[in-house]
């Protein structure tokens, strides 16, 4: 069968590759059918993915069919559709142990440790499938993604009184913003493109935007919102390291920021700021197993609207051609949605 290969940054290759076996006890065979590219497969692209290891097979953000499952497995069965929990987790480190698979300390995500879903079928642990009747296969696919945000805002804690402001109106910052909406938080987004911060908007339901004017012109803007204070809660969804720093400065005393995109670079801290404001600062990784059931349920009851996602749509025989293309900002690209039906 067919996959296709990132061989090193910029560098596609549609290889033959082998079926594989029947599933073993545990396990489960899926067919992909639709797959999300994330902003993990385009910093991988970009050699800017700091976890992202070469040559692999890319894609976690699966909506699969289960063709056959091994013995013991009962709560998916063959022809059910399903999204894909792409952590493969050791069960047994620390983390593990603590409930916190998902920065196992010996993990490997599909895609970016270990080969992932650019590619007809393959074998997965069948826990790590959520069964999801009623969506659509590009919804399913949609539901990892979701997760991020999903556990970011977790991760946060915020408060009723919190004021909420998103760095970045990229796919995982409008991640971010399906769950501070639900948690029923006042918020903003910041961004240097009016076309994502309008598209937030109009299509996403920010409550309000801000277009990033640099300092002092975002505090000032941020407090015209607040009433006063900077905000409490800042989510930096960029993963551009400058941007990372500067959202330090737009954290309130008291606040908390928390860093969802990830970069290969250091970022400093300026201590008198931290320690005067008594910041709390934390990392967001992956989602948790108990994110997937519960977003499908949310989708299924129209608690989150996923028609205004997908932007784009590639079948996987035009991929390492628009690949490129994609990747670049100016495409406008939310989320790319690559289809695996008809290959062999």
């Amino acid at each position: 069968m067919e996959a296709i290969r990132l061989l090193q940054p910029r560098q596609f290759a549609l290889e033959e590759i082998p079926e594989p076996s029947s599933p073993d006890a545990g396990m489960a065979l899926i067919r992909v059918r639709r797959m999300g590219i994330c902003g993990s497969d385009y910093s991988g692209y970009l050699g800017k993915m700091p976890f992202f290891s070469y040559p692999r097979i890319p894609g976690h953000e699966l909506g699969v069919e289960v063709l056959a499952t091994g013995p013991g497995v009962t709560h998916v069965a063959p022809g059910d559709h399903c999204a894909v929990e792409p952590y493969l987790n050791c069960g047994h480190c620390h983390a593990c142990q603590r409930g916190r698979g998902n920065c196992c300390e010996n993990l490997q995500v599909m895609g970016v440790h270990t080969d992932g879903g650019l590619r007809p079928r393959l074998i997965v642990p069948a826990h790590k499938l959520h069964p999801g009747a009623g969506l659509s296969l590009e919804q399913l696919a949609l539901v990892e993604t979701l997760a991020i945000g999903c556990h970011a805002v977790d991760r946060a804690a915020a408060r009723t009184d919190d004021f909420v402001l998103i760095v970045g109106a990229g796919p995982i910052g409008l991640a971010v913003l399906e769950f501070v909406k639900i948690a029923g938080l006042r918020h903003a987004m910041l961004d240097v493109r009016e076309d994502r911060l309008r598209f937030a908007r109009e299509s996403m339901g920010a409550m309000n935007t801000v277009l990033a004017a640099g300092e002092p012109a975002d505090e000032q803007a941020l407090r015209q919102l607040t009433g006063g204070p900077l905000p409490t809660v800042v989510f930096d969804a960029t993963g551009h390291p400058a941007a990372m720093r500067r959202s330090l400065d737009l954290v309130g005393f008291t606040g908390k920021l928390v860093y969802v995109g990830i970069v290969p670079d250091a970022i400093s801290v300026p201590d008198p700021l931290f320690h005067r404001r008594e910041m709390t600062l934390l990392a967001t990784r992956n989602a948790l197993p108990a994110d997937f059931p519960r977003i499908i349920d949310w989708i299924r009851g129209g608690r989150i609207n996923t028609s205004p996602w997908v932007s784009h749509r590639v079948a996987f025989t035009g991929l390492i051609e628009a690949f490129d293309k994609l990747s670049r900002p100016e495409t406008g690209v939310i989320k790319a949605m690559v289809d695996l039906d008809g290959i062999g």
